[in-house]
């Protein structure tokens, strides 16, 4: 017996009715256009009056639907919920915390600001919460946000991805930390949608810009773009043939990002190799670009002005750069160094380059002569067919290594690092806690049962707070790595596919968290001292 199949093609069927519909369009407009036809059609044939009628008004509403979809989906500032407002002032009220909407000057603290704590415990040092409860809620919709916020004063800043016909743009906005109610979103330049952020926002010193990187790993033509922070308006964009997945490192007036390789099947560039880049920020000049391959590190800067960032794919090494010539590494100068050191817009080259046997696509960390960085073979889709990572502490100015601490996967995000301990998030699932005398594990935890860790974590005096890819948030005794508490902060009704990537940060007696589909949520508690 044969078997038949009936296939639907829609596009060619369309094509064939596409002249029918033509020729309807020109009678009906023909008879619209002669008011005595038109009577005359209406008493003769009042059936094909009406059908045409009704195609006239199809078409045109089918058409009306396919430009309102084509627009670049931009996130709306949503109205003020009053009723929600006072919501939140009660909850401020319990939590102890003074409830305002007015939006003072934003002030600056280095501890606070993702860009400047290279120690990246993306903490200010103050109270550690407890039993945490979401006080309010940033959502737009279709948005994930896997950058981690920057916090500022009275404002956060927050960079998510967009869903949009199969693909992803970019919104930028600033929210009022005290309700969560955006003061700008930026979302488009002149209309062009913005490239989808993974790249972390960073706040220069002076609090007046917003630095970040553009665009997903496959993502081309992307640049580091400059927004002003009271307003969110584009100031300048510094242009790259490949994407930014890495997070900008600030100094004084200077910012310094990594460009990443796009690879083909084969594992080999399909273009630029990747390279980090200096750029003034009060201006938007290039200072310099220096060949790094695949550097999707995020970089740190040290006091004398050196740029730590990692080589990934086809580079596997961590590489210190000189930003200021003429200058010598151990000279007097470096005790008095500051921004001014990377003004010239050029540099001195490479002072070392310490090579490994893995990809080095994690975030630069810095912590008294330490420079501390994540490796591995996985990334953060997929876990390397050869599975394997480490944390590699190195001399900041010789690259000697001083230890090295091994895992069953990579570790992607950023190591947290204080009072003799780092804290790293593995591939596996784990925190893993190192002495930094020696490299020894004092501790490991599982945070979500086959969830990867693939972001940083806060570290306070007291407690360490992480965030798995499936947006489980646990807080753990910094001391025994017991966790005390743990949090679903996606959406109950959109579970995500794990890509979760932000580091929560504990700033002013809160916890400040950016989820796959929760959006970004602030949490309040009670004290959490021992």
């Amino acid at each position: 017996m044969q078997t038949l199949a009936v296939v639907p093609i829609f596009i060619t069927a369309g094509s064939a009715v596409l002249p029918t519909v033509l020729a309807a369009l020109a009678g009906a407009a023909a008879a619209l256009l002669r008011p005595s036809e038109l009577l005359g059609l209406i008493r003769r044939r009042p059936g094909a009056f009406l059908a045409w009628t009704a195609l006239v008004l199809t078409i045109t509403a089918v058409t009306w639907l396919t430009l309102t979809r084509a627009r670049p989906r931009v996130a709306k500032v949503a109205p003020v919920d009053w009723a929600a407002v006072a919501r939140q002032i009660i909850a401020h009220e319990q939590a102890g915390v003074v409830a305002t909407t007015q939006i003072a000057a934003a002030t600056i603290d280095a501890a606070v600001v993702e860009a400047h704590d290279f120690a990246r415990t993306s903490s200010d040092g103050g109270a550690s919460p407890t039993n945490l409860k979401t006080l309010w809620t940033y959502s737009p919709a279709d948005t994930m946000f896997l950058a981690t916020p920057a916090v500022v004063g009275n404002r956060i800043f927050v960079a998510g991805c967009v869903t949009d016909l199969g693909g992803y743009t970019g919104i930028l906005a600033c929210l009022d930390a005290a309700t969560g109610k955006p003061i700008w979103e930026a979302t488009d330049n002149n209309g062009d949608p913005f490239k989808a952020f993974f790249s972390s926002p960073a706040v220069s010193a002076d609090g007046k810009f917003v630095i970040i990187g553009q665009g997903f790993h496959q993502d081309k033509d992307c640049a580091l773009l400059c927004f002003d922070a009271a307003t969110g308006k584009l100031k300048w964009q510094a242009k790259s043939t490949e994407h930014i997945e890495s997070s900008p490192a600030i100094r004084g007036d200077v910012a310094v990002v990594g460009v990443g390789a796009i690879e083909d099947h084969a594992g080999r560039p399909t273009g630029d190799p990747g390279h980090a880049m200096a750029v003034r920020i009060s201006t938007g000049e290039l200072l310099w670009r220096h060949p790094i391959i695949d550097a999707e590190s995020s970089p740190a800067i040290s006091e004398n002005g050196t740029v730590y960032i990692g080589s990934g794919m086809n580079g596997h090494a961590v590489v210190a750069i000189r930003s200021q010539p003429g200058v010598a590494t151990n000279s007097a100068a470096d005790a008095k160094a500051s921004a001014e050191m990377m003004a010239p817009p050029t540099f001195a080259g490479e002072l070392w380059r310490t090579n490994f046997d893995m990809n080095c696509t994690g975030t630069m960390t810095l912590t008294g002569d330490l420079v501390l960085a994540g490796v591995g073979n996985g990334d953060f889709a997929h876990s390397g067919p050869d599975a394997k990572g480490a944390v590699v502490a190195l001399d900041a100015k010789t690259g000697a290594r001083r230890w090295q601490a091994d895992f069953a996967d990579a570790v992607l995000g950023p190591v947290a690092a204080r009072d003799g301990m780092a804290v790293a998030p593995v591939r596996t699932g784990e925190l893993a806690a190192i002495d930094l005398v020696d490299g020894h594990i004092r501790w490991k935890a599982e945070i979500s049962k086959a969830s990867p860790m693939l972001g940083g974590v806060a570290l306070t005096s007291q407690f360490v707070y992480a965030l798995a890819s499936d947006a489980t948030l646990a807080v753990l005794d910094r001391d025994t790595g017991k966790i005390q508490e743990r949090h679903a902060m996606n959406d109950a009704g959109k579970p995500g596919v794990g890509l979760s990537s932000a580091a929560p940060q504990v700033v002013g007696g809160r916890v400040y968290v950016a989820t796959e589909t929760g959006g970004v949520q602030c949490l309040v508690g009670t004290d959490g001292s021992k």
